[in-house]
């Protein structure tokens, strides 16, 4: 459990250092020069900002857009903090009260019905032609896979009789 506690620190850290330079200096950071195995490989990453228990921004790729996760928490780190359309930019007053955890995604796997979801164990992309809504798991008030998609649904504007594929992946949160 130590590797995870240290790999956690060091990709929250680094999303922890993009947020407070872009926030304070409008620049963003450079990857740093030496990667940990975490950080070098290739995967969606989600960067969620909460503000005394409350979310501040949350933003994340369902697979990578880049060539490792370092470059991938940099990039929405800074879209969480200075672009969720939810919410307005955060000021440097509130750094210090961000909680800020990193999720790290696996491959979405096709499934053929809800049966194989688990709240708990199972972000869900619901798909309906080229909409799509994400939901990671394991979130507080989301308890069954029937409110994971019906949340995906709305997030997307996919109608609850359309029909749709479903996806579900697995994820490392570090906080």
């Amino acid at each position: 459990m130590s590797n995870d506690k240290l790999q956690m620190n060091i990709l929250v850290k680094l999303a922890r250092q993009t947020i407070e330079e872009y926030v304070k200096n409008k620049k963003k950071i450079d990857p740093p020069a030496e990667l940990s195995d975490e950080m070098k490989v290739m995967a969606g990453v989600f960067v969620s900002l909460k503000k005394l228990g409350q979310l501040r921004g949350c933003i994340g790729t369902f697979s990578p857009t880049t060539s490792n996760v370092a470059q991938e928490i940099i990039n929405n780190a800074i879209e969480a903090c200075a672009h969720d359309p939810r919410f307005s930019p955060v000021k440097a007053d509130e750094l210090s009260d961000l909680e800020i955890s990193v999720d790290v995604l696996t491959k979405p796997d096709r499934i053929s019905s809800e049966e194989e979801l688990d709240a708990k164990k199972y972000g869900v992309i619901v798909k309906c032609g080229s909409k799509r809504g994400l939901l990671l798991p394991d979130l507080e008030g989301v308890n069954t896979p029937e409110e994971q998609i019906s949340i995906c649904r709305r997030k997307a504007g996919i109608g609850e009789s359309e029909p749709v594929e479903l996806f579900r992946f697995e994820v490392r949160r570090f906080k």
